[in-house]
């Protein structure tokens, strides 16, 4: 598992956990879980700057 917190000074702090079937991103009662997959077509849409 992968942990990434998304973190600035004097912010709530979400995390992206990352396994190997699924990713979480969130905060406490605030989490969107994603297959793999769905988070490929998430990154990939970033990346191509499509959101």
């Amino acid at each position: 598992m992968k942990i990434v917190k998304l973190c600035r000074e004097g912010s709530c702090c979400p995390e992206v956990k990352i396994t190997e079937s699924q990713v979480k991103i969130g905060e406490k009662d605030n989490i969107c879980t994603l297959t793999r997959d769905q988070w490929e077509i998430l990154k990939e849409k970033i990346l191509n700057k499509e959101l």
